[in-house]
Order: structure tokens, then sequence, then C-alpha cells
């Protein structure tokens, strides 16, 4: 155990140079690695870079665009020196805890990437492995972040937080009683910095540019992935373009020469519900499905090879994190550890079961939200799934051959689900 926490704790030198320069025909951008003069626990200085890249053996570098700036079709890079995780100077760090590495700074950009889309009300996202576990809105940021919490508090556990508001002493309170790997913020409100580092590791990073997000809405970047063999796949960024209900398409297609309609069209919060989800996932890798309530995730699937899949596994992690967060509230203890107490005889197994039947009959907090698909379902098997846990709305892309089965699965049931189409696909990988 003592030789895996020595590798974690290993920061690493790189190779990489100071230095980089790519042309796009006659247009040249130059980067520089960004580095960190910091204070170490016994007072001296050290310049680092990234800590290290996704796993403790991998060196990483982070660049920052310091000259040029690329047009490229719809791409249009923020002016050098105006941007975001790339522009992080050791004064924004305001408490540099273990300075971050490629993930912490990869999660926190997903984070960007998603509550850019967030802006018209106090919003949190917590991110894990670049995938957000938990988005909310609130009347206010404390409540923001403790409604995206308790969407799940058990893979919150060392996660990123990026907020869109300034951190208050309410927001910070709740936050350090959560282990955190990062908080981000736009700024940090008198008091809330002393209550956040009691917690000597947790990296605190000011943004500053969070206000102004939503001015960057509608840029693209250059999207670089590198293959195996040297090559490079280039792409234009996605950009979120479903951004009101003018965006949405009706739930109408033909099938041998019969229209198809959904019978019941979506209220005012099922379509609020449909906008934000679409915006959670702008940041979550395919495929995906995602149930949302009340501007607030309820189970959130990723990265799976097909769709009903994808959206029974959102089902199962609801179930499994609203068990847990009824413990919480009734014991103080996760679901897990009811299960070992009570073989201690320190709880008794109808306390458990209790939490079970309340699981089921509130149907892991799915019932009545609204269930979201990056792209099309190919059949209606998919969305039976979030239709068979009593969704109330569906949106998905739409566009599919067997869209008429799917809308027939919506009129089957009553009260009939609502359903609206995209038009667009929302596929990160």
């Amino acid at each position: 155990m003592s030789d895996i926490k020595k590798m974690y704790s290993t920061i690493l030198g790189d190779s990489f140079p100071m230095d980089m320069t790519i042309s796009f025909g006659n247009q040249k951008l130059v980067y520089r690695k960004k580095t960190w003069k910091i204070k170490s626990q016994d007072g001296t200085i050290d310049e680092r870079g990234v800590r290290y890249g996704e796993n403790p053996d991998q060196e990483a570098a982070l660049y920052e665009l310091v000259n040029g700036n690329l047009t490229l079709g719809n791409c249009h890079f923020i002016e050098p020196g105006n941007g975001l995780v790339s522009s992080i100077a050791v004064e924004d760090m305001l408490q540099v805890g273990k300075h971050p590495g490629k993930i912490n700074l990869t999660d926190v950009d997903n984070g960007l990437n998603i509550i850019k889309y967030l802006m018209n009300k106090p919003a949190a996202v917590i991110l894990k492995h670049n995938n957000p576990c938990g988005a909310a809105y609130g009347d206010t940021l404390a409540m923001a972040f403790n409604r995206a919490l308790r969407c799940d508090r058990i893979a919150a556990f060392g996660g990123a937080v990026v907020l869109n508001r300034p951190c208050d002493k309410d927001t910070a309170e709740m936050l350090a009683n959560n282990y955190l790997e990062v908080v981000c913020a736009p700024e940090f409100e008198n008091g809330s910095l002393d209550i956040l580092k009691k917690s000597k590791n947790l990296r605190i990073i000011r943004i500053g540019a969070i206000d102004r997000l939503s001015d960057f809405e509608i840029f693209r970047f250059v999207d670089f992935k590198s293959l195996i063999d040297g090559g490079i796949i280039v792409q234009q960024s996605a950009v979120n373009s479903i951004r009101s209900i003018s965006d949405l398409k009706p739930a109408v297609t033909t099938w041998q020469g019969k229209e198809y309609r959904c019978e019941r069209q979506p209220t005012a919060r099922e379509i609020d519900d449909m906008i934000f989800g679409w915006a959670v996932e702008h940041g979550v890798t395919s495929n995906s499905v995602l149930y949302v309530k009340d501007g607030c995730t309820v189970g959130i699937g990723t990265g799976e090879q097909d769709r009903v899949g994808v959206a029974e596994i959102a089902v199962h992690k609801a179930y499994i994190k609203y068990a847990d967060i009824l413990c919480f509230d009734a014991y103080g203890i996760g679901y897990a550890d009811l299960e070992l107490t009570i073989s201690k005889g320190e709880h008794n197994v109808s306390e458990q079961l209790a939490i079970d039947s309340e699981v089921r009959k509130n149907q892991g907090g799915i019932k009545g939200s609204v269930m979201i698909s990056d792209a099309f379902f190919p059949f209606r098997d998919g969305a039976d799934v979030g239709i068979k846990q009593g969704v109330s709305a569906i949106l998905q892309a739409g566009g599919s051959l067997r869209d008429f089965e799917t809308i027939e699965a919506c009129n089957e049931i009553l009260p009939n689900v609502a359903m609206m189409f995209t038009g667009q696909r929302s596929f990160k990988h």
C-alpha cells in the first residue's frame, strides 16, 4: 500500500518543450507550457507544471495560447490571455493543495463546458473522471451545490466542483463537509476561503472568466485526437443549439403513409428540464441517457455501447443513490454502511426495508422526471426503460426509421408521456 501511495505522491518532471507552434495554413499559433512557482510546505519554491497525466507514470503538460488567434470556419479561440483553464495563474490557485494534474484540469474544463449553458441562475456541477455525477440549479448557490451533491453523494467523493457564482460562506460550509479534490468558482467571498482551507489538500481555483462564460457559448474550438500511429483527427467542437422552446421540434413522423404524433405536449416544467438536461448532456460521454427533474439530475448513464443498456444503468444508479441519500438523511451514514451496521447489531433490518420500500415507491426519484437521450432511439425499447420508471417526458434527437414505435410507446400509457425532438445528436467521445 505504501508503494501505491508513493506512486501517487511522486511529482514527475516532463519532457515537453516550453513552446509549441502550430500552423494552420498562413495562421501561426504560439503556445507556451504552463508552469507555476509553488511554495512547498517546507517554504521552498519550486517551478512545476502539470502534476502528471491520467496516471502517475504519464508525463503531461498544459499549454496556453500566447500569440495568434485561430479563425477556422466557426472555430474562434478566446483571445490570448483571456482564457479559462489554460490561463490559471499561481495567484488564482488560492490554495494549491496537491497542485493540479491532468484529470483535475480536464474535469474543471468539462465543468465549464456544461455550466456555460447554465449561467442564468445559480448552478453547480460536480464531476468525476470527466463526467458529471451531479448538476443542479438552485435559488442560491448553496442550494444548487446541495442539490447536485444529493444526486450522487457516492460518486462526488473526491470530485471536482464548478460553481457559476462567487462562493459564499454558506456554500463553503457545505463544500467543506465533503471530501473534494477541486473547487472552482469565479470568486470567493470574505470568510469562504478560511472555511475551505481547513482541507489542506483541496485545490481552490479562481477563474474570473466564469462570469463571461455565456459570451463564449457560441464559440467552437479545434479538438485534436492523436492516433497510435502518430496521426491526428481534428474536428470542430460541438455547440449546444438547443437553448429555448423554439429550438425543439414536435415528435412527429410518418410510417407507411400514416402520421404518428405524440398526443400530449410537454408542460412548462418539462420544457425547462429538457433545456437543462440537454445542456448537461453536452458534457456527458456517449452513449448516454439522463433523467432530470426540476433543474436537477436524478440519474446519469454514461459511455455505454447500447442505448437500452445505458438507460437501464442510469435507472440502476438512480435507485442506488436515492437509497444512499435516504439512509444518510435518516442515520447519517450511507446505505452500504447501514448493511454493515445491521450485521453488527447497531441497526436492524426493518430500517433497511423501510428505505427499500421508499425507493421502490418513488422509483429512485425517476418518477415524473424527463428522460434525455443524446441520440435517437433506434427502437422503442430504450424509451420503454424510462417509461416503465414513470418518466413524464422524453427528449431525444429523433430521426430513427422507427420513431413511430417510440411515439406509440408514449401514447400507450396513461397519462401520456410527452416527447420532443432536438433534430441533432449530442455525442461526446
